[in-house]
């Protein structure tokens, strides 16, 4: 059953979609790692619940080279070998930026990122996960 009570926010908040699609340039154009990029945005969208945008990040990725394979098994990316460490480190910092929970050792897991990261790519890739997030909540919304 179709919701009948949805509200377009992008009609009642001037140019909002425009300025996300502005950071998305931003970010887009920082030249952070593209596989990347498509796969932190997959598993918080996972996390999320938004079946927009977890079909709209898995074909993204996959038109842009990602493996069947790696797409299937993001969601248990802890349980399986197929991600590098700093994937691992990246994965740990998405989800501990999606469910912000108390007891989360942020420093531990920026540690974890400096390991494989610059600065520069540690705050595109938090920025990343941000909007994500954002995009995540404005999409499920509608449900």
């Amino acid at each position: 059953m179709a919701a009948k009570n949805i509200i377009a926010y992008e009609e009642h908040v001037a140019g909002l979609y425009g300025l996300l699609e502005q950071v998305e340039h931003s970010i887009t154009a920082s030249g952070f790692n593209r596989n990347l990029n498509h796969l932190v945005k997959l598993r918080a969208s996972q996390m999320n619940g938004c079946g927009f945008c977890v079909k709209m990040h898995t074909s993204e990725a996959r038109r842009d080279g990602e493996t069947d394979r790696r797409l299937d098994r993001l969601i248990v990316w802890r349980h399986v070998d197929d991600f590098s460490k700093a994937e691992r480190a990246a994965f740990a910092w998405t989800e501990a930026l999606t469910n912000v929970v108390e007891s989360t050792d942020y420093n531990m897991l920026r540690t974890q990122l400096l390991e494989h990261y610059s600065e520069q790519d540690i705050s595109v890739l938090t920025s990343i996960i941000a909007m994500i997030n954002l995009w995540n909540r404005l999409g499920v919304s509608k449900h």
